[in-house]
Parts: C-alpha cells; structure tokens; sequence
C-alpha cells in the first residue's frame, strides 16, 4: 500500500471537512496539514508528493477529526492572529473575531496623542484587546479585567507570551468598574440574546463559552459604569450585537456622553459605539 502524500492528505480531509460543515473545507485542511507536517501552506504546495510520516498522518487525522467535529479552527490549531499580534486561543474564551480589530482602531484613535493613558478594558477573555492597545501605543497604562477566571489565566498565558505590559485583575462588570478616572474604557461584552443562541453556528453555541457569549444587561452595565469612571474628556468606546447599537448610542447620550459615534464593520453592520465625557 503506497504511503500518504501531502497532496492525497489534503484531498481526503477536504472532502472529510466538507461533508461535516466547514464553510472553508480546502482552507481548513491546508492549516490542518500546516500544523501536523511543521510546513507553511505555501510549502504543502511544493511538496506535494512528499509521504508524510506516520506521526504526521497521526496527527493529521486527530485534528482533521476535531475540525470535523465542528471544533473551531482556532481552538484546534491553538492559536490565532488578532492585529500584529499572535495569540493561544481555547475554550476558556470568546476567539478574537475581525470585528473586535475595529472596535482597536477606535479605541487607539480615542486615544491617540494621549502620552500614558490609563485604559480599561472590560471583559477581557484572551487579552487581545488590551494587549492590542499596550503593543500599538506604547506609554498605555492598561489594566484588564474579567470574571472568568479561566480568561484571565489565558490573557495571563497571552500577556506572557507577547511580552507585553497589562495588568490584569478579577473583576464582575455587573459590580461597577474598577475606579478611575479613566482616559478609556473599552469593552466587548457579553452580546448575543439569549433567544438567539440557538441560532449560532455549532463552533460557537457548542465550543466557546456561554458566559463570554450571553449575559443580559451586560452592555448597559458596562456603559453605566464607564459614566461613573470616566475622566473628564474620557472616552467608552464598545463593541455591540446587530440592531443594538443605536440604543446604546441613545444610552450614552442620556448618560450625558458626547460627541457619540457608531461605526460599521466591514459587514456594514453598526459595531462599535463610542463617545466621551465633556
């Protein structure tokens, strides 16, 4: 019997990952084979002849399976990239997602010309948003905080790994915010109803952590609390669910906030809302 190649691999795993509901079969395979073989995917493709070793095919069949069980990609290979930055994602938190990088580009903007800034970032499952922020401007005195304590030894395990400065404390959103004053709270909280759970994709409603996903009220805590903490000229900026970011824009402006704004993201969708303090 002739040995597995790297081409007969890819093939049998897309068509595997296909039949079990990856929207990406071919994508999710190259990665998958990157990760067993130690090859880059452009590699695969000059090698494509090459038999892989039986601790390759190993491997290769044991993440091809976790895949095929509707494991999110991320959460198989044990990493993924938010921004410059490479983080270890699992189970103990939300996956970095590329409407959260959005939600950065407004964070830093509020802050830009800001030498040391103090930052809050609220709810902060693997860390990407203020490790985001202390690696994009530098002199950000950023603390985050979460509830979990599972998140916080991942952004622990993720501060560790980027080597960059964030404190990180134990903290229930639903209690206030930790004491100011602040330069910026940024928070993306718990968002999805939870009527609409059921309506999720697998990897999400079967794999990432409920908590991170739905928690009623958490949005307007969040907001409430920012009021309370905020700086004069202090700025909230928050990432939101679809079709709740002009209430929220109208929570901030009853909370005596100004200059609010709402921002897509590349869906079209209103993502992100933000304004600040007189």
């Amino acid at each position: 019997m002739s040995p597995e190649t790297v081409s007969s691999v890819l093939r049998l795993s897309t068509e595997y990952l296909a039949a079990h509901g990856s929207e990406s079969p071919r994508l999710d395979a190259e990665r998958l084979l990157s990760k067993a073989t130690g090859l880059e995917r452009i590699e695969l493709y000059m090698e494509l002849d090459r038999p892989l070793t039986p601790s390759e095919l190993g491997a290769a069949r044991e993440l091809v399976r976790r895949r095929g069980a509707r494991e999110p990609l991320q959460y198989v290979l044990g990493e993924w990239g938010f921004r410059r930055l490479t983080l270890t994602v699992d189970h103990r938190a939300l996956i970095p997602r590329p409407e959260t990088e959005i939600l950065v580009d407004r964070a830093l903007a509020l802050i830009s010309g800001r030498e040391r800034p103090r930052v809050l970032d609220v709810g902060t499952g693997t860390g990407a948003i203020a490790l985001a922020i202390a690696e994009e401007h530098p002199g950000a005195e950023v603390t985050a905080v979460d509830a979990s304590a599972e998140a916080l030894s991942l952004a622990g395990e993720n501060m560790e790994r980027t080597g960059l400065p964030v404190t990180l404390v134990p903290w229930d959103l639903f209690q206030g915010l930790p004491a100011g004053p602040w330069d910026l709270v940024v928070s993306n909280p718990p968002y999805v109803e939870e009527d609409d759970l059921l309506t999720l994709e697998p990897e999400v409603r079967e794999w990432e952590p409920e908590v991170a996903l739905t928690a009623t009220g958490a949005v307007e805590a969040v907001v409430r609390g920012a009021a309370e903490t905020l700086a004069a000229d202090g700025a909230l900026a928050l990432e939101v669910g679809e079709g709740q970011a002009s209430g929220t824009a109208e929570l901030l402006e009853r909370l005596g906030l100004v200059d609010v704004r709402i921002t897509p993201d590349l869906a079209g969708i209103d993502r992100v809302v933000e304004g600040r303090l007189p």
